[in-house]
């Protein structure tokens, strides 16, 4: 058996940087005004990905055919638009869609709910973190080795504040991302939604199809 492809590789650094002490300190952060203000960041990769525009990307566990097929075409149309995705990428959905993303060339940030202190960083990232163009990020110190609930509802907090604005694939009702996505919503954040049953459970307004609705993620996360 290939050790190296089915337990991942030790990466080459990790660095930790802070608000007081680092300007790759993402600004995001630096003026949040809830939990995720100003934390101790440790990252393995390029840091002044945290500087690019993204967008957030979350789905639930449970999702439907429908929303399944659209995920992956929207998701194929974001990585050939070259938009920068930032997400935790734990859900079955999110890894699909992470899968998707590795084969194109823009950014991803990964967001691991645990601390990366001696993680052995998959083999199908390496690459990408040695062009430069994948990031992991924790705001997690070493004691956090295993994934939580809590772990994981603060890290949804992390990747939604570095984000411009936020892509929701699917969300069960009364799902952790369901309360996440309405507390978003209230605080202003740009939440857009992929299909019409998600939609419903957010009431927001049914999303475009095709090239309308790239082009909306494209201006969200510019601005």
């Amino acid at each position: 058996m290939d050790t190296e492809t089915n337990r991942g590789l030790p990466t080459r650094k990790q660095t930790a940087i802070t608000g007081a002490e680092s300007s790759a300190f993402p600004s995001a952060l630096r003026n949040a005004s809830h939990e995720m203000a100003d934390p101790a960041l440790h990252t393995i990769g390029d840091p002044a990905l945290l500087h690019s525009p993204l967008l957030a990307l979350f789905s639930s566990v449970r999702c439907g055919g429908d929303a399944i097929v659209r995920s992956y075409d929207l998701v194929r149309e974001l990585r050939d638009a070259g938009v920068g995705v930032i997400g935790g990428f734990h859900s079955p959905m999110e890894k699909e869609c992470l899968t998707l993303l590795l084969r194109g060339r823009q950014p991803i940030v990964v967001c691991p709910a645990r601390s990366i202190e001696a993680m052995r960083v998959p083999s199908a990232w390496r690459p990408a973190i040695d062009a430069g163009r994948l990031l992991v990020v924790s705001a997690f110190e070493p004691g956090h080795r295993r994934v939580t609930a809590d772990l994981a509802e603060t890290r949804n907090r992390l990747v939604a504040t570095l984000a411009q604005a936020v892509l929701v694939t699917c969300v069960a009702r009364g799902s952790k991302i369901e309360r996440l996505c309405r507390d978003l919503v209230a605080e202003g954040k740009t939440v857009i939604v992929a299909d019409n049953a998600s939609a419903a459970v957010l009431g927001l307004q049914a999303p475009g199809t095709g090239p309308t609705t790239i082009d909306v993620i494209r201006a969200a996360v510019a601005r």
